[in-house]
């Protein structure tokens, strides 16, 4: 199989058009292709709006074809992609993996396809009680601390863009993609250069990967809170949980621990019970919203609106002069502005779509990068202290309602605060407040984001609408504390079985990149060599 990289294609191509271009590539005869499988297609709006796609092709005679390839080409020779098959390990006890996130699903699948029989705890509820939960929320401002935008089956991505598209280039990535795939996801998730499943269809594919899970002969346990680990002797023996109200003990030899970025009290005894961890950089900021029919005019001009464009994305980033990072982060084309809190009286950001991305604004976080040197001690914990203190300022500068402090984006450059909305109707469903950033961030990141969002427009022409609304504060971007593990076993430095794993222990940003981290820890217990 050859795989042709750089296909150029008109926005209304059909598949013989693909087919006669790439076997123009290769200099034969379209008929002569005998399978053709698009792998990637991205868009390209640098001077006119056309897609550049990647595919694979099956040949009649592949070998002659290849000969001829002259010797700097960037066609390759590949070999199709197949699911990975386990062979089955025999454990002592069974594993347990703790938290149900991208990271812990995909770490307990693996386990389960080994023939492990994994326990997999979850504090908060099925993704269907969770939606719920979410809502109840949404409309009367009651939170369930154990059951909400952050905890529960999925993770807090299942209430996000279910954005797919990741950084890091691990060969895993097919086969996270892949899974999703056989688990209801749209099967577009395969080819496209940012793929996104959606919440509304995340809702639907994260209880069938459960299932999958059960049915291997897994155990997934909901409202089963962990509150500890029990070592001997350097390490892990067993698992402690509370449900209903009930301490229980899982007896274990390996344990991964996938809980979030947003599990703060697990951080706190993990600290207590002396287990080594260290602050780590995260981000902070607001979240911008735009109307999305302007975000696709910046974007496509004349073509925006295509059907096969779909809603636009965007990715900007700047440094200012004081060396800091202003960036765009989770963009959420379509979607709306999302509730996110986990702990009472604090407010809390995220941006959300659905698969059809057809909501009236797009939202994005609008970021600065925070160090260590800025959370103001050392304590390794220093960092989520921080995140809290912004959250709790920014419940009191909502009037202690739950609604969002928010600005217009002319107004906030300016340094004064909003009156009234222009075009952009904010999305944040329990209301919000005119309030100046400055009421809940710290000054650093609000001068910053002056500073760079100016040359963010530079990138993307008519960003800086000044009608544009900023609701703030954005701290969940990413986990403040890393918990320190080895880099050859996976296992925590100084508790051999114990594997932190995915975005709460440091080590993934984003759903595709915990889930990959999740496969690789168990991997690593089932002693399978690193790809």
């Amino acid at each position: 199989m050859l795989r042709i990289p750089n296909i150029p294609l008109p926005l209304d191509y059909t598949e013989e058009l693909l087919r006669e271009q790439a076997a123009k590539l290769l200099r034969i005869r379209p008929e002569e292709i005998t399978v053709l499988t698009l792998v990637r297609r991205a868009v390209d709006a640098r001077k006119q709006v056309q897609f550049i796609a990647t595919a694979d092709v099956r040949l009649k005679n592949e070998a002659a074809v290849r000969k001829r390839l002259p010797k700097n080409t960037n066609i390759q020779q590949v070999q199709p992609f197949c699911m990975p098959k386990y062979k089955a390990v025999t454990l002592s006890e069974r594993p347990v993996v703790i938290g149900a996130g991208p990271a812990g699903l995909f770490a307990a699948w693996v386990l389960a396809q080994a023939g492990t029989r994994p326990v997999l705890l979850e504090r908060g509820k099925p993704v269907a009680e969770r939606q719920k939960a979410v809502m109840e929320y949404n409309a009367t401002g009651t939170l369930d601390p154990e059951c909400n935008v952050q905890f529960g089956e999925g993770g807090a991505g299942t209430f996000s863009d279910g954005k797919l598209n990741t950084g890091t280039k691990d060969p895993r990535i097919r086969q996270v993609l892949q899974t999703f795939a056989d688990c209801g996801a749209p099967e577009e998730i395969l080819w496209q250069s940012k793929p996104h499943i959606g919440t509304d269809r995340l809702a639907v594919c994260i209880p069938e990967l459960r299932r999958r899970i059960e049915q291997a002969g897994g155990t997934v346990l909901f409202s089963a809170k962990c509150t500890g680990i029990t070592v001997t002797d350097g390490k892990v023996t067993a698992v402690r949980y509370e449900q209903n109200q009930t301490e229980q003990e899982l007896r274990t030899d390996h344990a991964v621990l996938a809980v979030g970025h947003s599990a703060r009290d697990v951080f706190a005894w993990l600290h207590q019970a002396g287990l080594p961890m260290a602050q780590k950089p995260f981000s902070l900021g607001v979240r911008i919203e735009h109307k999305q029919t302007d975000i696709d005019r910046f974007c496509y001009g004349k073509a925006a609106g295509h059907p096969r464009l779909g809603a636009a994305s965007y990715k900007v980033a700047a440094h200012t002069s004081d060396g800091r990072g202003v960036y765009s982060f989770c963009m959420c084309p379509g979607g709306t502005v999302q509730a996110a809190a986990s702990e009472p009286e604090t407010v809390v950001t995220n941006g959300m779509s659905c698969f059809a991305r057809d909501a009236e604004n797009a939202n994005s976080a609008l970021l600065v990068g925070v160090h260590p040197a800025d959370f103001g001690s050392d304590d390794v914990l220093a960092g989520v202290e921080l995140q809290r203190r912004i959250e709790h300022a920014a419940y009191q500068a909502g009037g202690c309602t739950g609604k969002a402090p928010v600005t217009l984006l002319a107004d906030f450059l300016k340094g004064q605060q909003s009156a009234a909305f222009g075009s952009v109707a904010p999305s944040y469903p329990l209301g919000t407040v005119f309030a100046r950033p400055e009421s809940c961030l710290p000054e650093f990141v609000c001068a910053s984001l002056r500073a760079g969002i100016p040359l963010l427009e530079r990138q993307l022409h008519g960003f800086l609408q000044p009608d544009a609304v900023l609701t703030a504060p954005e701290t969940r971007s990413s986990s403040p504390v890393r918990v320190l593990r080895d880099p050859e076993t996976l296992e925590a430095v100084t508790v051999r079985g114990l594997y932190p794993c995915g975005e709460g222990a440091g080590y993934a940003g984003g759903i595709v990149s915990a889930a990959v981290d999740g496969i690789r820890c168990a991997e690593a217990i089932c002693g399978i060599a690193s790809r």
